[in-house]
């Protein structure tokens, strides 16, 4: 018999990252505070690829130790996430290589389970930019690129459509990000909106999620957990994920 509570495999980067507390907060109100989540992600994180950014190194998420660790816990009902597809394309892969990366982490989570989200890219809030405007920001988040705008657009289309074009074929559910959850910042959701994007992304609609759901010090220490990988000025950091219990209900493993 599979324990009680819902665990949620998710995988993604910046934008997980970022809003890690938003989302937990969102699957524990959602699915109770038994909730167990698993997360591969991190700033630049790469899907296929090893992602370094200064001095901290991540190996792909198809590489990391979440399917592992998945493998050999205890079973739980299961619900699975794939966001954040897009680093790959400024790290100069092609679509073709990018989607086969996500194929393969799709057919890893579905023998777990049947319920699958998967998030399209921003293409309006990146056909948006100027040329000047993209630059800047490519220079910003991703230094060494020297992809054209045009270029990335064109990627991120062929993209876009595989990953829709996946869903359809694996009958996971797809989501379209709202242009309303960007700013400025073409990539990156706007903090004003985690709640009810999160929200859309979870539970599939925006009501928002219950006030009080994350104390400063929950805060604090689920943002300071380490992965369980990951290197440090070239040398290994290796951190087993027992589990941290959140003191207002709920399991996170990061990887």
């Amino acid at each position: 018999m599979k324990p009680d509570g819902t665990r949620l495999v998710a995988l993604g980067a910046s934008n997980l990252t970022l809003g890690l507390h938003t989302a937990v907060a969102t699957a524990r109100a959602t699915f109770g505070p038994d909730v167990e989540v698993m997360a591969a992600l991190g700033y630049g994180r790469s899907y296929g690829a090893d992602s370094a950014i200064a001095f901290r190194r991540l190996p792909g998420i198809l590489s990391c130790d979440l399917w592992r660790d998945l493998e050999r816990l205890p079973k739980r009902r299961t619900r699975a996430l794939i966001t954040d597809v897009g680093n790959d394309i400024l790290y100069g892969f092609s679509a073709d290589r990018i989607l086969s990366w996500v194929e393969e982490a799709a057919d890893r989570l579905l023998t777990h389970t049947s319920d699958l989200t998967i998030t399209g890219l921003p293409l309006w809030s990146i056909g948006r930019l100027s040329p000047t405007t993209f630059r800047f920001f490519r220079t910003l988040f991703f230094p060494p690129c020297r992809l054209s705008r045009e270029a990335v657009v064109s990627v991120a289309e062929a993209v876009d459509a595989g990953l829709a074009r996946l869903a359809r074929e694996r009958s996971a559910r797809l989501v379209r990000p709202d242009p309303a959850w960007y700013a400025l910042d073409p990539i990156h959701l706007r903090p004003r909106v985690w709640r009810s994007a999160w929200r859309e992304i979870l539970k599939g609609d925006s009501e928002a999620v219950p006030a009080a759901a994350f104390s400063p010090a929950e805060w604090a220490g689920l943002h300071l957990l380490p992965p369980d990988r990951r290197w440090l000025a070239g040398i290994e950091r290796r951190h087993e994920q027992a589990g941290r219990r959140l003191s207002r209900g709920g399991i996170v493993r990061l990887y």
